[in-house]
């Protein structure tokens, strides 16, 4: 419209532009995208990034609009970021290709977000805080380049050292993985994802027109690949600088040293919910300590020192600490009192941020009178918090990311493939099938066992009676007590209806449970829904209940479930997930992540 905007030469259509475009802005209103779309890919445009809004987030016409940008984009090689983001920044060239004022610090951190206030937020509160960025990508809602593209991108980017993302939803499951898997070995990825709570997961949704899928997955996807989530916004960046400072715990056994007692305890509670633990101090360091603190010091970790701590108690305690073979990593905390110069401490302390192979984190607690040490921890690279409990939740954090990418080395192995199991699998099929036929979507409890025998998983022989007199027979076939449960094409829990009778010792227990079930599930469930009870016997065993179980994730696709089973499974909600395949390392782990797995090693004279 205009020959001259600004001072700056206007041109009517891409196509008149002199010279190839290498990246395309595009914020024209959301019907004409897919026309300018075009335009850039047949002037062979290599990228672009659509900031407006109005596409899939607003329902079937948005998508519509999307439908047609993607046919476009298919008749070239251009690749797009957006649509609905705010836009991108390299600082390190200068480039600002967002609708924000400032452009960012040149830095080490890439920071890619599906929200672009988010963004502009954190980009405003880095300019104060002198926080640095290698790239700033706001991803919209990622119609073509995607989780999986910008991940490998600066995963490659020699002045990435770590990357952060704020994600609400994942649509390509295998490429996140993917890309994750591989860069991660490398470099840390830290997320803080949007939607754990049902009422978030819709504003999510509703926010970027995605499905977003189990929270609960998401947390199991993220350990498989080796990504260190993280809950708040002031832990990406905690964690960015710790990860990229200190090494890796190799366990979760923290040393605390401190000069009050009080924020060592509040650094203890902060540990131990999160997996961490407090190391045990050896018999060695115990003495090594005595030597030289006054003898009512704490005795334990925490070690506390006492108020009247000077730098050289703190130097020899720090170093008995660190050298303790029970510990894996240390935190050393300091209140500002009379007898203890916080500078002097840090230029102590300042050695052991490198080469003990353990991690040594700070929390110089105060202002003024502690500033100039934090300064001399940070420029050693131990890095420094204002609060104990912040510092222990951050070792936590890289004792989690430590097991994450252990667990990368572990390659599930698919077992041979026999004569006898493809006959196995034949007859699952044909069994499933046969379910399937029939409009249902659910076995039985017989059926169920028969599928479950088929891959070797015991379990207790079972069979069905119509009658009371074949249930009589079935129990003394198996020998007493008997159990009955209702057996039916529609009832999954069984107690609910009245549908489960215990320790039937003789015939004629077995016959009043069976007409008990008979008429409690007729009345509470329907006449059609009474099929006759399946026989079995009693199984007496000091044991606990669990529940296995698999399901299907609209994002990640199958997933294995483990926890404590029962009347009350979803009343206690102990339980963990892992996307298969697994080995027995990654059961085990997937059983690690529940309080049952504590029970089942053995507890109150019960055997393991």
């Amino acid at each position: 419209k205009h020959s001259e905007l600004l001072g700056v030469k206007c041109y009517p259509t891409v196509a008149t532009l002199p010279e190839p475009v290498d990246l395309a802005v595009i914020a024209t209103p959301a019907v004409t995208v897919p026309g300018v779309v075009r335009e850039c890919v047949a002037a062979g445009a290599r990228s672009a990034i659509v900031i407006s809004a109005g596409f899939k987030e607003r329902g079937a016409e948005g998508v519509e609009l999307e439908r047609l940008i993607q046919a476009e984009l298919r008749r070239g090689s251009m690749r797009l970021v957006g649509p609905n983001c705010l836009g991108m920044m390299n600082p390190s060239i200068g480039l600002n290709a967002t609708f924000a004022h400032d452009l960012a610090r040149t830095g080490n951190v890439a920071f890619l977000s599906q929200s672009g206030a988010l963004l502009t937020a954190v980009l405003d509160w880095s300019l104060r805080e002198q926080v640095g960025f290698s790239a700033i990508v706001s991803t919209g809602s990622m119609l073509d380049v995607d989780w999986g593209d910008l991940i490998s991108f600066y995963g490659e980017d020699p002045q990435t050292k770590s990357i952060l993302l704020y994600v609400e939803s994942v649509a390509d499951a295998r490429s996140f993985l993917s890309a994750a898997r591989e860069v991660t070995l490398s470099k840390p990825i830290i997320v803080i994802k949007a939607g754990r709570t049902e009422a978030a997961s819709k504003a999510a949704s509703s926010h970027t027109g995605a499905m977003t899928g189990s929270d609960d997955v998401f947390d199991a996807a993220l350990r498989r690949c080796g990504v260190l989530r993280v809950q708040s916004i002031a832990d990406l960046f905690y964690m960015a600088e710790v990860l990229s400072k200190q090494p890796r715990p190799r366990g979760p056994r923290l040393t605390i040293v401190t000069n009050a007692g009080g924020p060592g305890v509040l650094a203890t509670d902060a540990l131990i919910p999160n997996g961490g633990e407090l190391a045990s101090l050896s018999e060695d360091s115990l003495r090594a300590l005595n030597a030289f603190l006054p003898s009512h010091w704490s005795h334990a970790n925490p070690i506390d020192i006492l108020g009247d701590a000077g730098a050289e108690h703190y130097g020899k305690a720090v170093e008995i600490a660190i050298a303790d073979p029970g510990s894996d990593g240390l935190l050393v905390i300091l209140a500002p009192q009379g007898m203890t110069d916080p500078a002097e401490v840090a230029r102590l302390l300042a050695p052991y941020a490198q080469g003990r192979g353990k991690p040594v984190l700070a929390s110089w607690m105060g202002g003024p009178a502690v500033a100039e040490g934090e300064a001399i921890l940070n420029a050693a690279g131990i890095p420094t918090f204002a609060y104990p409990d912040t510092a222990a939740r951050a070792f936590d954090y890289m004792w989690s990311y430590s097991s994450h990418l252990r667990a990368l080395y572990e390659t599930p192995a698919l077992t041979a493939s026999g004569t006898d199991s493809r006959s196995r699998v034949r007859k699952a099929k044909k069994l499933v099938d046969r379910t399937l036929a029939t409009g249902r979507t659910l076995l039985t409890e017989v059926e169920s066992k028969e599928l479950l025998s088929l891959y070797g998983i015991p379990c207790v022989p079972t069979r069905v009676a119509r009658t009371a007199d074949q249930a009589v027979a079935y129990a003394a076939e198996f020998g007493y007590p008997a159990v009955l449960k209702v057996y039916s094409e529609t009832i999954t829990h069984k107690t609910d209806v009245g549908g489960v009778e215990l320790d039937l010792s003789n015939a004629v227990a077995v016959r009043k449970a069976f007409r008990s079930i008979q008429s409690s599930v007729v009345s509470k469930a329907g006449e059609g829904a009474f099929q006759g009870v399946t026989v079995q016997p009693m199984v007496r065993l000091e044991s606990y209940e669990l529940i296995l179980g698999s399901n299907v994730d609209p994002v990640f696709g199958p997933v294995i479930l483990f926890g404590s089973g029962g009347q009350l499974v979803e009343v206690y909600r102990d339980r963990a997930l892992a996307l298969p395949p697994l080995n027995m390392t990654l059961a085990l782990r997937l059983m690690e992540l529940t309080r049952i797995y504590a029970a089942l090693q053995g507890v109150r004279g019960r055997k393991a």
